[in-house]
């Protein structure tokens, strides 16, 4: 299991709050300030709330300071520090981004970039202090909500700039956002370099299954969305989210396919590892009656059921769309003996409990071509063996929950 943290960024996200966040989500405040790459800082929490949202604010307190430092001044403060090599690692990602940004923003190399806001000991605070609080709730992976973006103008060391900050944008690019009708500063270049360097993506929610929630809020108070990002921390499991399993459905349409090859297109589409493919009637222009063929794929086995469809049907493309979300019961197998022969049985688990049970049905031909059964009665015999004797002994495995073996029974 993978421990993930999502970020939900209710009302944007700056370096502060989603500190904020962690330490209310359970990272230690002095665990965090013992190990900052930075001396003379204090930092302090306090609890407020946003449109009635409970949270913790941050307060930095460091040395007031006039010293404008480059990206590589501030890698030798990171690389000094006695922070571990992951929680380096991350800031210095997050800093990469920021010295890329200003140096696009701005026409120079990222070397040149002289730091400003930034680069002031709070910001440093900030990012350390994010990649701090990650090491101390174990967080392996981060992923990343849509960002909301407001909008107005800020001043800085450069002037008045347009909201969103030139840099926070550069930063930005390839990251699904939304305009929310804020006078303000949502999203600042050190949030958006934190949630663009440690997040794998803009999206949903991933599968995972809840341990702790933190919720840290920003200075402002705006009416418009309650200021506020939530830290979401869990247990993922990587074999369901890792990208070559994601749900694909790939689709036809056919209008000139003689139907006696549709049970060989879907035979090949199993065969190349779709995980289902059916049909369904459809009206095709000109009124020429057709059909749908569809096929539900991992991302890993796309390009094998695609050439699949291609080479065994008579279409000239083929169409992909992803699935958002899917429910699926745990599969287990186990098999059961009907006169002496073996008849495999499907089973479904819903949180433990097993609320499906399905006899395979080519070894129920089987047994009945076999016995001289008809294949109804070799299939009935087979559900009430599973359910008297299968279904329970799974369901008792571990207390309840089931380990994956194969039990063999006879009936």
């Amino acid at each position: 299991m993978t421990s993930t943290l999502y970020l939900d960024c209710i009302g944007g996200v700056a370096g502060d709050m989603l500190l904020s966040a962690l330490i209310d989500a359970g990272a230690s405040l002095e665990a965090v300030r013992s190990r900052l790459p930075v001396s003379g800082v204090r930092l302090e929490t306090h609890a407020t709330q946003r449109h009635g949202i409970a949270g913790t604010v941050l307060s930095v307190r460091a040395p007031h300071e006039h010293v404008h430092r480059r990206w590589d001044d501030i890698r030798q403060i990171i690389d000094s520090s006695s922070m571990p090599a992951r929680a380096r690692q991350r800031a210095h990602a997050a800093f990469a981004l920021l010295a890329r940004a200003e140096g696009r923003v701005h026409r120079i190399a990222a070397e040149e970039v002289t730091f400003h806001e930034v680069g002031a000991l709070d910001a440093i605070v900030d990012i350390c202090g994010v990649a701090l609080a990650l090491e101390e709730l174990g967080v392996d992976e981060v992923a990343c909500s849509p960002l909301p973006l407001g909008h107005g103008t800020v001043d800085s060391a450069h002037g008045m700039l347009p909201l969103p900050a030139p840099a926070t944008l550069e930063i930005l690019r390839g990251a699904r956002s939304y305009g929310v009708d804020v006078e303000g500063e949502t999203v600042t270049p050190t949030g958006a370099a934190l949630v663009a360097s440690l997040s794998g993506g803009f999206a949903a929610m991933p599968a995972m299954t809840l341990s702790a929630v933190g919720t840290g809020a920003g200075n402002a108070d705006w009416a418009e969305v309650p200021n506020v990002v939530r830290a979401v921390l869990g247990r993922s499991d990587p074999d369901a989210t890792q990208p070559g399993n994601a749900a694909l459905i790939l689709e036809t349409n056919l209008d000139d396919m003689p139907p006696e090859w549709v049970p060989d297109v879907v035979a090949a589409c199993l065969d190349a590892g779709a995980r289902d493919a059916w049909t369904a009637p459809a009206m095709m222009k000109h009124g020429r009656p057709g059909i749908t063929l569809s096929a539900l794929v991992s991302t890993a086995n796309e390009r094998a059921v695609a050439q699949a469809i291609l080479r065994h049907s008579t279409t000239l493309g083929v169409r992909v769309r992803r699935v958002e979300h899917r429910w699926a019961l745990q599969r287990r197998f186990g098999s059961v003996n009907i006169d002496g022969h073996d008849i495999a049985v499907k089973l479904g688990l819903l949180d433990g409990e097993v609320v499906n049970a399905k006899p395979e049905h080519r070894d129920c031909v089987r047994v009945a071509d076999a016995t001289g059964r008809s294949v109804k009665s070799v299939w009935v015999r087979a559900l009430a063996a599973a359910q008297s004797v299968l279904v329970p002994q799974t369901m008792a495995e571990n207390g309840g929950h089931v380990d994956g073996t194969t039990r063999q029974l006879t009936y």
